[in-house]
């Protein structure tokens, strides 16, 4: 089938096969090697892409499935050649280990933000609650997400950087 989707921002058409994965797409077809496949069952998170905003594990998602829609993968996430604020706030934290898991982690805490500008410390454990990383507590990259928040937020009251008010999905 052909298959029409953006991904980080661009659009992009090509052919698929019924049952291919999302994860196998964006890593073998498009090279996108920052997604990474931990479980390949949907619940350790490191695939997690941005569909239209929303975190979802790309190694259970069939390519087909995101026709018409936008998907954002880590490399997708930096723009300008600048670090995202979550990017930099990890960071500036030390909350990137081993690195397998934190594509999958940021993503997910900038779909949070992007919603919850101002979560407390158990909304972002939930927010992240899908991401699991096997290096660290958990908590430099709480730490983190919430020095991330600050920082978006005094962006945006300043009025520097702000790419807008509308979803991420639609200001990547």
């Amino acid at each position: 089938m052909r298959l029409a989707f953006k991904i980080n921002g661009k659009n992009t058409i090509l052919d698929v096969t019924g049952g291919e994965r999302l994860i196998d797409l964006l890593r073998e077809r498009l090279g996108l090697f920052g997604t990474k496949e931990g479980c390949g069952k949907g619940e350790c998170g490191a695939c997690t892409v941005l569909m239209d905003g929303a975190p979802v594990c790309s190694c259970i998602l069939l390519s087909s499935q995101v026709a018409g829609r936008e998907i954002t993968t880590i490399e997708g996430l930096a723009a300008g050649g600048r670090l995202h604020p979550v990017q930099a706030a990890f960071v500036e934290a030390g909350a990137v280990q081993c690195g397998f898991c934190t594509p999958g982690i940021l993503l997910s805490a900038v779909a949070l933000l992007n919603e919850k500008p101002e979560p407390t410390r158990d909304e972002i454990k939930k927010g992240l609650s899908g991401n699991l990383c096997r290096c660290t507590g958990y908590k430099k990259i709480l730490e983190a997400v919430e020095t991330a928040a600050r920082n978006m937020r005094k962006t945006r009251k300043a009025g520097v950087g702000r790419r807008g008010s509308r979803k991420l999905a639609n200001t990547l």
